[in-house]
């Protein structure tokens, strides 16, 4: 009998995460490391596992995930995007609890690009009147 794989992308602000969702119990592999290793502290591990806590499926599935972009926040926003659309593949029923918890909506929240004639995107050159 062959195990049924789910496969779902997540992305925030430039990273994107790669997420394959299986039956196990509860590993999470993320570019090939541990979650541990790789998310060092705890509150980041406990942000990407919300999409289990909150569909109480904590530890039955195994995550393997390649996560690209970015920097360390973005990637473990864009890992829990990947998880909480997976497991909406898993089962439908659990939409609505993911929904309300805010977890299926991609954060549109981007770096503001520079202007030019300015140092940065809201920094302005002094102003001089003489």
């Amino acid at each position: 009998m062959e195990v049924k794989k789910h496969y779902a992308t997540g992305r925030r602000k430039t990273s994107v995460a790669r997420v394959w969702l299986w039956p196990g119990e509860g590993n999470v592999v993320v570019n090939r490391q541990p979650m541990a290793d790789y998310f060092t502290l705890e509150s980041w591990r406990a942000d990407i596992a919300k999409p289990f806590e909150v569909t109480s499926t904590a530890g039955k599935f195994d995550v393997f995930s390649t996560v690209k972009g970015g920097g360390i926040t973005g990637q473990r926003g864009a890992l829990r995007h990947g998880i909480a659309r997976a497991l909406q593949q898993v089962d439908g029923s659990y939409r609505a609890a993911l929904k309300k918890a805010g977890l299926l909506t991609r954060d549109p929240r981007m770096k503001e690009r520079k202007k030019y004639g300015q140092p940065g995107a809201r920094k302005r050159f002094q102003f001089s009147k003489r």
